[in-house]
């Protein structure tokens, strides 16, 4: 890690595994319900459009003289985190003879993080306005896919915090308050503020790009360590929220405390147990719910260590709410009672252990666990650890884990007699 700036870090992973480059920058500041549609917009914005390439078709056209550089920005969240992520992948210029390719690459990423279409202190309106229906539209397409809008109204119902109800792009009424001038100052705060880690891959030399990013214009900023981990309070009450609408299948989410987190040595069990309980197709959910009676449509969990949180996801017959709920209620406790095949602990650790080796070769993936290792230096890990770690698991483990997992919220879309 080569510290550019205060507040402003390079991660140079040098490998001879592609003929690609790709270049990661990677803006975090603290999760608040207030900035995360201006980010979402923020993203866009600066995606389509800078000074020197006022539209997209002008931006896209530079892309193309760049041997088809792929481009993108986006945001995302992590705990208390949020993220706005610029992403830039080219040809490594050795292989296509051009030296001149990588200066070209690094031009480019200068211009559109440090020269948005600004005048007067404002976005350009025009764009501005575009961009802001672009993402209306985007949100509003969302919670028409059922699907994805009961996987957020769970997590609306679980968390007690404003910011974590939320996804990691905002709301539509949020945006709506939104001008071109509130943005660009809001631009200026983070490209000064937040904490920034970039990120090159490829075969590429570490001083030579140390030389390289020196010359981008960041600024010293504080250094500041925003706590990763989001807890919640478990309490007694399970939340509730039931929404009807005119939908041939029904939707039933579960969201469960897991008090497990990150860096804790039970991360190992709670990945097997959720490869037991939902995570698989020789799951619990899958084959006892989905196939053996046949209630529901697909079932699966899935869980979050940077907020000690599980969700079940369901779609269903409505008529068949409180069987279904009872099911996988019975599910959970099977597991609890260690309640499991051998083969079918040993199948989840061998796919598992199968997930992780084809991860090794993602470069996105490559690039989480480093900026993880930065945050959190005690859960870097090297891949014999890893499996070791994932070997030793025990079904007494998995148990321990089953037991610890609490149900705190449910919602339900009701497709009412539609489907009855």
């Amino acid at each position: 890690m080569i510290e550019l700036k205060k507040g402003v870090r390079l991660h140079v992973i040098a490998t001879k595994k592609y003929k690609t480059i790709q270049i990661y920058g990677r803006f975090t500041t603290r999760l608040t319900k207030e900035i995360m549609t201006k980010r979402a917009l923020l993203a866009n914005m600066l995606e389509t459009n800078s000074l020197r390439y006022p539209d997209q078709t002008k931006l896209s056209g530079q892309l193309a003289e760049l041997y088809g550089a792929s481009f993108g920005l986006n945001v995302g969240r992590k705990g208390n985190l949020h993220w706005l992520d610029v992403g830039l992948g080219v040809v490594n210029g050795k292989y296509v003879n051009d030296p001149q390719l990588f200066p070209a690459v690094m031009d480019f990423l200068q211009e559109v993080l440090f020269y948005p279409n600004i005048h007067d202190g404002k976005f350009d309106e025009q764009t501005f306005q575009l961009e802001k229906e672009n993402l209306q539209s985007y949100i509003e397409t969302l919670h028409e896919d059922k699907q994805t809008m009961a996987s957020l109204k769970i997590k609306e119902t679980y968390f007690t915090d404003e910011a974590q109800k939320l996804p990691s792009f905002g709301t539509v009424d949020d945006l709506a308050d939104e001008t071109s001038e509130a943005l660009a100052a809001y631009y200026q705060e983070m490209i000064t503020q937040d904490q920034v880690d970039l990120f090159v891959i490829g075969d590429v030399d570490e001083a030579e790009m140390a030389e390289v990013f020196k010359q981008l214009p960041f600024a010293d900023r504080e250094e500041s360590v925003p706590a990763i981990y989001y807890y919640q309070t478990n309490d007694n009450v399970i939340r509730e929220q039931q929404v009807q609408e005119a939908v041939t299948q029904g939707k039933l989410n579960l969201a469960y405390a897991t008090d497990v987190y990150y860096e804790d040595v039970d991360r190992f069990a709670l990945l097997v147990f959720n490869g037991l309980f939902g995570g698989f197709p020789h799951s619990k959910l899958f084959m006892n719910v989905r196939e053996k009676a046949s209630l529901a449509y697909y079932a699966s969990s899935s869980f979050d260590t940077f907020r000690g949180y599980l969700q079940v996801q369901t779609g269903i017959n409505s008529n068949n709410r409180e069987k279904v709920l009872h099911l996988i209620n019975e599910q959970l406790l099977e597991l609890q009672a260690g309640n499991f095949t051998e083969l079918a602990f040993q199948q989840t650790k061998a796919m598992l252990k199968n997930h992780y080796l084809l991860g090794l070769d993602s470069m996105q993936n490559t690039i989480e666990t480093t900026y993880l290792a930065q945050w959190l230096p005690k859960s870097k890990l090297t891949d014999e650890e890893w499996l070791r770690r994932l070997e030793a698991v025990t079904t007494k483990d998995v148990q321990k884990v089953a037991k610890k997992i609490r149900l705190q919220a449910i919602f339900f879309l009701d497709g009412g007699q539609q489907n009855g």
